[in-house]
Formats: C-alpha cells, structure tokens, sequence
C-alpha cells in the first residue's frame, strides 16, 4: 500500500456528475477524492457517491463545511446532525471545519468532543473564521488538547498573520506533529491562494509551505503510517480572475493535478 495517498478535491467541479468526477480523477492518479457532504445532503446522493467510488475503487475522505449558524445551541445541534449523518458511510477520515473564531474555548471544546464521539477519525481543518483561523490561537487547543488531530491548511495561517509565519516557528512545529491530512495549497501574506504556483514569482511561497509539508511527511514516514493530501486549490474567488474577461488567470483542476504530481515526485 502506498504510504502517501492524493486525493481529488470534489470543490470546483461540482458541475460533473459524481460518475464522471470520479472516473476524470481516477484517470490522473488520485487514489480517491475528498468530497464536501453538505448538512443537507439526501441519502440517495451520499448512496451514489460511495457506489460510484467502489465500483472505481477510489477512496473517499469526507468534507465537513457548512454549519454556519451563529447562535451555538443551534450550531451544535446542526454539527450533531451532521456527524450523525455520515455514520454509516465508510470512509477514510473526515476533515472537518469546525467551530467558529468567535465562540468561546469551551463552547468549540464542546463541538471537538462531539466530533471525537464519532466512530471515524474527524481531523479539523486549519481554516479562516473556524476555532482554527489562526495558528497563535490553534496552539492552544493542541496544548490543552493532546488527542486533536488536525487537517493543516498553512495558506489560512499565512494570510491570517499577513506572513509567512517566520516568527512562530515554535507553533508550526507543533502544528506538524499533530498533522494527519494535508491540504497542499499555496497562500501568501494577502490571501490564501497563490494565482498560480508554477511560475517562479511564487517560489517563496511554494518553499515555505514545501517546508512544513517535508516536517510532516519525514514524521508520517519515521511512524510507518499513510499521509493522505489534497492538492487543493479552489475556484473563484479563491482562483484570481481577469476583472475585464472573467476569465481565471490557471486553470484550477489542472493546477491540482501538477501539485499532485510534483508532490508525487518529491515524496515517492
């Protein structure tokens, strides 16, 4: 069994029908597809997911992104539901965005706890206006909670700190300890993705979040244990647009492909 595994992220191609997503990422060499299971998502359309994915066999880690309400009570009761909802589907892990940057420690606590009842492996995701948003303030909740386990998404911190994070080295080392899953996108001081990591004025960028990628794959490798990544560069507005053509200035889903690709290259 291959000990990195790449995953297709569902995000941007949402016009293609689950059959033809999963066959287009099959064809390129991912080994299954990370897929966003909406609060709302009806059984017959989970059920189609995950015959499509054995027929192909593809693996699948499940997204968790949608639980936006402000009011906590309401919150953790909609997560609840979620959680409850993806139970019976087997799948590899769920990354989950979680909580909210303006809830307290104890009422995210909470939702953290409501996630490690379940009977997967939940990792929460670095991730803008989640309890995660900022890696000053993630180094609390792995410090006091030893069991979290993390999807780490560095380009949030980076444009969150507007840096690249030299200053807090001592908390991207602890990030990468606790890290089981990769999102392999590239931010920089001024958003959370770069127009286009191939060209060389993105360089620097590539190299610092190449930095903490290496940390986490050399540990995965030294605990003989699976990494699993997602190239994950998005869609607009994450994708930067020609503001006169509408045009995007990369073509997203072959930019994730290259990244999984030179990735391949450097970890294999």
């Amino acid at each position: 069994m291959k000990r990195i595994q790449f995953y297709c992220p569902r995000w941007g191609s949402e016009t293609l029908s689950i059959s033809s997503f999963c066959q287009k990422a099959k064809e390129e060499g991912y080994d299954g597809i990370e897929y966003g299971v909406p609060v709302t998502a009806a059984t017959a359309e989970l059920d189609e997911a995950w015959n499509v994915a054995e027929k192909l066999d593809m693996k699948i880690i499940i997204q968790h992104y949608d639980t936006v309400e402000s009011d906590f009570s309401r919150h953790y009761d909609r997560y609840c539901e979620w959680i409850a909802k993806i139970e019976p589907y087997p799948a590899v892990k769920v990354n989950s965005q979680t909580g909210k940057d303006y809830y307290s420690f104890e009422q995210n606590c909470k939702l953290i706890a409501a996630a490690a009842a379940s009977n997967k492996p939940v990792l929460h995701e670095t991730h803008r206006n989640k309890f995660t948003f900022a890696a000053h303030i993630t180094r609390t909740y792995l410090e006091q909670l030893p069991e979290l386990r993390i999807t780490l998404d560095a380009s949030h911190w980076v444009c969150v700190a507007e840096s690249y994070l030299e200053d807090q080295e001592a908390v991207m080392q602890l990030a990468t300890e606790r890290t089981d899953h990769l999102h392999a996108r590239v931010g920089y001081p001024e958003g959370p993705q770069v127009p286009d990591p191939r060209i060389k004025e993105w360089e620097y960028a590539l190299n610092r979040h190449l930095h903490w990628w290496d940390k986490v794959v050399d540990r995965k490798k030294q605990e003989n244990e699976i990494l699993t990544i997602a190239p994950e560069f998005g869609p607009y507005p994450y994708m930067v647009h020609d503001p006169v053509t509408g045009r995007p200035v990369a073509d997203q889903w072959m930019v994730n492909v290259y990244m999984m690709n030179f990735l391949k290259e450097r970890y294999y």
